[in-house]
Formats: C-alpha cells, sequence, structure tokens
C-alpha cells in the first residue's frame, strides 16, 4: 500500500464500478449521484451521498423525500442533461402522471419513492438515508448504465 493524494484517490477508485441514478425532487430540482445503493432490507432503506457543495442537494432535501431513478444502459444524454442543468431537462426526459417524491424520469431500469429519514456528515459529502415508501421497475428497459474509469457502460449480466 502506498500514501495517496486526492487525485490518485479518485483514479484509483474509478476501477470500481458504480450505477448511475439521478434523484428528482418535487422542488424541480435534480443531481446525478453514482453513490445511490440498498442499505437495509428491514426497515427498506437506501443510500446516496451528494457532495455538501451542491447546489441542487438543499432543495432537495427541503422537501424531505425524493425519487432515485436508476438509469438504463445508453442514456448517456439523459445523464449529460442533468449533469448540467438543461432547462427542458424535464419536459424531455420526464414521464406523465402522478410524481409524489419527485419526476419519474423514461430511461430507467427502477424508480424508488423515498421519504428522507436521516442525513449524517460524511467528510465533503452527506450520508442521506432513505425509507422506501414505493417502487416502480421496468423490467424491459434492458441493462442498467454503469460508471467504470471515467466512461458510461452497459452492466454485463451472465444469461
Amino acid at each position: 500500500m502506498n500514501p495517496f493524494d486526492g487525485t490518485e484517490f479518485r483514479r484509483a477508485l474509478s476501477h470500481y464500478p458504480t450505477g448511475v441514478c439521478v434523484i428528482t425532487a418535487g422542488t424541480g430540482a435534480a443531481m446525478v449521484v453514482g453513490t445511490f445503493t440498498s442499505v437495509s432490507l428491514d426497515p427498506p432503506l437506501v443510500g446516496f451521498l451528494p457532495d455538501r457543495s451542491s447546489t441542487s442537494w438543499p432543495r432537495i432535501r427541503e422537501t424531505g423525500r425524493f425519487c432515485a431513478n436508476v438509469l438504463a444502459a445508453g442514456n448517456e444524454r439523459l445523464c449529460r442533461d442533468f449533469v448540467e442543468k438543461v432547462p427542458d431537462r424535464f419536459a424531455v426526459h420526464g414521464l406523465p402522471g402522478p410524481a409524489p417524491y419527485g419526476p419519474r424520469l423514461a430511461g430507467t431500469v427502477l424508480r424508488v419513492g423515498c421519504d428522507i429519514e436521516a442525513v449524517r456528515p460524511a467528510g465533503d459529502h452527506e450520508l442521506v438515508l432513505g425509507r422506501v415508501r414505493a417502487l416502480e421497475v421496468e423490467p424491459d428497459a434492458g441493462e442498467p448504465m454503469v460508471f467504470l474509469r471515467g466512461r458510461y457502460a452497459a452492466a454485463a449480466v451472465p444469461a
């Protein structure tokens, strides 16, 4: 093992694939995260880690709830539109119908509606725990998008 700096830390961790998820809220706020994960089955909890410098996270937090939209492979434009905060991103990628936890997006394999259960400091990020209240799986959406070594790809799932 070797000492490291922030750049080396980030480069080393890029060898670990992460999912790609857009967290949305009813305020029209959204953020792309690679830290969305299952935390607990009983009670059903998920988590993600927004950067403390995020301008979207405070707007999501104030609603007390969020929708985690897990992206399907091949949706790099959707991801880019939310990273770049394109003005009409919800009109282009949103789904019609009720969205009690936050806008639901097309191009996803899974949507998870949550109430914010807890928020804890975690270095330059915060750890957000969400109590799962609703699930929506898209069985025909294909494979989930992953981010690995600075690139988007499809998760390879054995047949």
